[in-house]
């Protein structure tokens, strides 16, 4: 495509118009289905290792002094992810 031309230049602004119609037309998709997924209680991102049950446990055994290294040898996770959770607790309650 000679872009010097005038007919060149023409084609070459209606392909880059077609291009981001089609760009805008995805991203409409996209935010829609996420604005659907939402609507049907999906938030998307990794699932949460421990549920409320598992927190209320959590909880519980850090005040009763279990170590950190145990309960999360208990839950297969790692000690930051048990550090992560009781800060998460403590902003709660706070």
């Amino acid at each position: 495509m000679d872009k010097s031309s005038s007919t060149g230049q023409l084609l070459f602004h209606l392909f880059a118009a077609f291009a981001e119609f089609e760009r805008n037309l995805i991203l409409e998709r996209s935010s829609a289905g996420r604005m659907a997924a939402r609507a049907r209680g999906r938030y998307g991102g990794r699932p949460e290792k421990l549920n409320k049950q598992d927190l209320t446990l959590l909880k519980t055994l850090y005040d009763n002094g279990t170590p950190i290294k145990t309960i999360a040898e208990q839950w297969k996770v790692s000690r930051t992810t048990i550090y992560r959770y009781l800060n998460k607790l403590n902003n709660q309650e706070n």
